[in-house]
C-alpha cells in the first residue's frame, strides 16, 4: 500500500514553485524560487555565473511561511564558491541537513540549477540570429550557449539534429534567452504545479511546467493497492522545438504498468531520459516519484 508522507493525514498534497532569472550582473544571473505547500513557504535565491563553469557567487534562503530551520538558511548561504553543475544535490544536502524546510530548500536549489540552463550571455550580435524564427539558428545558438546541452536529449543528439530540414519546426526561443538588456528582469519565467491525490482506490499525480519555451502537463494514476501505474499521459503545448521534441514524448507510455516502487525513480531513465528521450518529462516525473516517499 502506497503512504506517501505529504499525504499524512490529508487526501490532497499540493506544491507550486515559482522561478525566475533577472538579468542583474556583467557576467551573472540572479536565480529566485519560490516553492509553497501546505506546511511551509521558502524562497531561494542564487546569483551565479553562466554555462560553462555556473559558478555559485552567492546564495540565500528566506522563510515566507512556516518553520525552516536557521541551519538550512546557514547551509544554502555556505554554497557560495560551489557549482550548478553535476554533484550538487549531494552537496547542498550535506550543507543543509534535515531540519525543517531543509528537503523544500534542496529542492529550491535544483530548480535553480535547471533555470541556469535557460538563460546565456552570449554576443549580442550572435543572439540576435535567434530573432528571425530559423529554428536551426537557435538550436546552434543553444548548443554553443550551455555547453552540457549536446547529447542531454533527443532533441540535441544526432539524431534530433538530422531531423532539421525534413520536417516543419516551430520554436519559441527568442534573442533575450541568449543575451538579455542589462539590467533587464525576469528574462525566463517558470511556475510548476505538483499535486498528488487520493481517490477511489487510486492515487493521481499531477504535475504541470509552463515557461517561456516550454508547456507540459503530466498525469499518472496508480492503483493503491498494487502500486501499478495504470494511467500515464501529458499534454505539451509549448516545445522548444516542435516537431522534434514531440517525438521522444509517446515514450510516457512505457510508464503503463510499472510498479511505483523506491526503484522506479532510477529505472525511468530508461523509459524518459537520455540520448533518445526528453529532459523535461523526465524531470517532472522523477520529481513527482520523489514525493512518494
Amino acid at each position: 500500500m502506497i503512504e506517501p508522507a505529504v499525504l499524512h493525514g490529508r487526501d490532497r498534497y499540493e506544491r507550486v514553485t515559482r522561478g525566475w532569472v533577472d538579468n542583474t550582473h556583467d557576467d551573472a544571473f540572479t536565480h529566485t524560487v519560490v516553492l509553497e505547500d501546505p506546511d511551509r513557504a521558502l524562497e531561494v535565491s542564487v546569483v551565479a555565473l553562466p554555462s560553462p563553469t555556473y559558478a555559485i557567487r552567492a546564495a540565500r534562503c528566506l522563510a515566507v511561511r512556516g518553520a525552516v530551520d536557521p541551519t538550512v538558511a546557514r547551509g544554502v548561504g555556505a554554497l557560495a564558491g560551489d557549482r550548478l553543475v553535476a554533484g550538487l544535490t549531494r552537496r547542498a544536502a550535506q550543507a543543509t541537513g534535515d531540519g525543517a524546510g531543509a528537503a523544500l530548500a534542496l529542492d529550491g536549489l535544483i530548480e535553480v540549477a535547471r533555470l541556469a540552463r535557460q538563460v546565456a550571455k552570449l554576443p549580442p550580435e550572435r543572439a540576435a540570429r535567434a530573432g528571425g524564427g530559423d529554428p536551426w539558428e537557435c538550436w546552434q545558438l543553444d548548443t554553443t550557449g550551455w555547453v552540457d546541452l549536446p547529447d542531454s536529449c533527443f532533441t540535441y543528439s544526432a539524431a534530433g539534429r538530422a531531423l532539421f530540414g525534413t520536417r516543419t519546426i516551430a520554436s519559441p526561443m527568442r534573442p533575450e534567452l541568449y543575451s538579455p538588456k542589462p539590467g533587464q528582469e525576469k528574462v525566463f519565467e517558470r511556475t510548476k504545479v505538483a499535486r498528488l491525490e487520493r481517490h477511489d482506490g487510486r492515487l493521481r499525480l499531477f504535475h504541470s511546467m509552463h515557461d517561456n519555451v516550454h508547456g507540459f502537463e503530466v498525469t499518472y494514476e496508480v492503483d493503491l493497492a498494487t502500486g501499478a501505474i495504470v494511467r500515464a499521459e501529458h499534454v505539451t503545448p509549448k516545445l522548444p522545438y516542435m516537431g522534434i521534441c514531440s517525438l521522444p514524448q509517446q515514450k510516457i507510455s512505457a510508464l503503463l504498468g510499472e510498479t511505483a516502487d523506491a526503484g522506479l525513480r532510477k529505472r525511468i531513465q530508461a523509459h524518459l531520459g537520455g540520448v533518445s528521450g526528453c529532459a523535461q518529462l523526465y524531470d517532472l516525473t522523477a520529481d513527482l516519484l520523489k514525493l512518494l516517499a
